[in-house]
């Protein structure tokens, strides 16, 4: 369950994608136009409408996206068969065809069917065109029906699917809804205090890889809260929305950063460089994109507590910048760049305290990481305890190793392209199920250029690269093929 559940994680990246263009005609739009949202300049009405053709359709690409990062086969007809599977279950089960089935006003019909296009709905229908292109894709009929062999029948038995899901439905999502509203709405009711009990789950479900399972549920429109989209169409409350998105602005702009900094003052002299290599990269990236993994992963299992009270301070900036009216929005991540563009966005409050609230988040992380550092004498990088074949935890960027070199390495680890059962990747991290566990030699796959190897299960593996996985997953993908 936790490899199938990573996965859908891994698939979800490819749409989240998506976003960042939306948020960059978003920002724009409001900067030129923010009283009327577009109705002042013809303009800023062009980037607020192409934007909101994306935010409004995430459902819609999370269908698409996880049919295709599900499939075993990297092919357009599963993104089809996800496409097929959410445009049947959301027409059958629309408040007018709930309303023809049982002979009422549209306005009798429940609630929970007029939320039916949601994240949840999109992730469920990628699944289900999925599982038909991988259960059918090599499906050999009689003769008279030869034409619809193949991938070509792989649509038409994801109709089928989707109406046998869709009967459930009809009975079981108004329950489903129910609880998931419940669940949003108990976490809304504790205000600033749930807040930062979700920033704190967010931060330790990283490195499982389940964070984006706990995302869907506040950020999009899986349980009524849509924090991320209500934020930027301006149809949420303001002073409300954005209480899900705010708290991480100061953690990934200021207070990792002066983390790594904390970090760097603690490496063994001898150790420096080689540390502020590593740190400052990852700071860089935290700073101005809010990807934190490479960051992240440079201390979370060298030293494990660390992480903890990192979670526990991510929880803290949350509640606190909940609590302060305060509000800032992203559609990638909080780093600089959503920072400045969220400014002029419908549900934006005081976006400029995020300065002074940050700061304070720096000093207290490098007291932190500092105090905690020499207490309990942690290994962050620069200081390890010395082995005989060194951990060489750098950044791709840092490292003069082609890719090539990198994936040769990864793939002589995980024990040849036979031993090869699964390989994908999302933001920062290779994804790999493979046959055989006991072929792997994690030493040798956390070559130079890896930033850590996590593995959730026995055959399941997560290399961590950074934000320039991809080159090294095209060529080991190329090696793999060459085998």
């Amino acid at each position: 369950m936790m490899k199938y559940l990573q996965k859908i994680g891994r698939s979800l990246m490819l749409p989240v994608a998506c976003l960042p263009i939306a948020g960059i005609l978003y920002g724009i739009g409001y900067w030129i136009d923010p009283v009327g949202w577009g109705a002042n300049n013809i303009i800023a009405a062009f980037c607020i409408k192409a934007a909101a053709a994306i935010i409004d359709q995430i459902p819609l690409l999370f269908s698409i996206g996880v049919a295709l990062g599900m499939a075993d086969e990297q092919d357009g007809t599963s993104a089809l068969a996800g496409l097929v599977s959410w445009l049947m279950m959301t027409n059958l089960l629309s408040p007018a065809a709930i309303a023809m089935y049982q002979g009422v006003d549209v306005a009798q019909v429940p609630a929970a069917f007029g939320k039916i296009q949601n994240a949840f709905i999109g992730i469920l229908a990628g699944l289900i065109g999925a599982g038909c292109f991988n259960k059918f894709k090599h499906t050999e009929l009689p003769e008279a029906l030869a034409f619809f062999s193949g991938k070509r029948c792989v649509a038409i038995v994801t109709g089928f699917a989707s109406i046998f899901t869709s009967v459930i439905l009809y009975y079981v999502w108004p329950l489903f809804y129910g609880a998931l509203v419940n669940f949003g709405i108990s976490i809304i009711k504790l205000g600033p205090a749930g807040a930062g009990i979700y920033g704190m789950l967010n931060r330790l479900l990283i490195p499982l890889g389940l964070h984006h399972a706990l995302n869907a549920v506040f950020w999009f429109d899986t349980a009524g809260i849509n924090d991320l989209g209500t934020f930027w169409d301006g149809t949420g409350t303001l002073g409300t929305t954005g209480i899900y998105m705010t708290g991480f602005f100061p953690v990934m702009m200021f207070g990792l950063v002066a983390g790594a900094f904390a970090m760097y003052r603690a490496a063994n002299s001898e150790r420096k460089g080689m540390a502020a290599s590593l740190l400052m990269a990852g700071a860089l990236a935290s700073f101005f994109t809010g990807i934190t993994e490479p960051l992240e992963f440079s201390f979370m299992f060298l030293a494990p507590g660390l992480y903890i009270l990192h979670a526990i301070l991510t929880g803290v900036s949350m509640a606190v910048c909940a609590y302060l009216p305060v509000r800032c929005g992203f559609n990638f991540s909080a780093g600089l760049v959503d920072w400045i563009l969220s400014f002029k966005a419908p549900m934006a409050v005081n976006p400029l305290l995020i300065l002074p609230i940050g700061l304070a988040f720096a000093a207290v992380y490098y007291v932190v990481f500092a105090w905690a550092i020499k207490q309990f004498d942690l290994k962050t990088p620069g200081r390890e305890v010395p082995v005989k074949k060194e951990k060489k935890t750098v950044t791709v960027s840092s490292i003069k190793n082609s890719y090539t070199d990198i994936a040769k390495d990864i793939l002589e680890g995980l024990g040849g392209r036979a031993n090869l059962k699964d390989i994908n990747y999302c933001a920062t991290r290779l994804r790999i199920i493979v046959n055989a566990p006991e072929k792997v030699d994690e030493a040798k796959v956390n070559t130079p250029g890896v930033l850590g190897v996590v593995r959730p299960a026995k055959d399941n593996l997560q290399v961590v690269i950074g934000t320039k996985v991809q080159f090294v997953f095209d060529e080991l993908m190329k090696l793999a093929g060459a085998e």
